[in-house]
């Protein structure tokens, strides 16, 4: 792919998770979604297992394998619906993506061109930091403007 389309696809992705960044770092309520809201509206266990038509040991073990992120996302959707509920799921990223991509390029450029660096240092012809710097900057943009995968491999 393209860094084009790699910057394109980045970008895309970033637009779509941003509403999601306020979320990141929330706890879940102690006892889990469900129950929070099922409690709040005042149904009981009973009463919305009723509505769902599922038995109430059948809700309490949903309700506690959510409480402990054992459930699945297709019964957790279905125990939303049951309380009006819409399920959203995101992966929010502890920081952007292009942070992340760049800095993993910067990761190998640094590899790469240092690892240079030692040697020649050890035949004492250690080039300036200045043409260092500039060497990192240049195999940082050559990674960045080829194939994204190979900066993960």
């Amino acid at each position: 792919m393209s860094s084009e389309l790699n910057r394109l696809r980045l970008d895309q992705t970033e637009k779509a998770l941003a509403p999601y960044a306020a979320l990141r770092g929330r706890s879940v309520p102690a006892g889990g979604w469900l129950k929070s809201i099922r409690e709040s509206l005042g149904r009981s266990l009973r009463a919305q297992a009723t509505r769902m038509r599922i038995s109430a040991s059948t809700l309490l073990k949903s309700e506690a394998a959510e409480a402990n992120d054992r459930i699945t996302l297709g019964q957790l959707r279905k125990l939303a619906d049951g309380l009006d509920c819409e399920l959203v799921y995101a992966l929010v990223p502890r920081e952007p993506l292009t942070a992340m991509v760049e800095k993993q390029a910067q990761r190998i450029a640094r590899r790469d061109v240092l690892g240079v660096a030692h040697s020649m240092d050890l035949e004492d012809q250690r080039p300036s930091d200045k043409f260092l710097q500039t060497q990192l900057a240049e195999r940082q943009r050559a990674l960045l403007a080829g194939s994204w995968a190979r900066l993960w491999r």
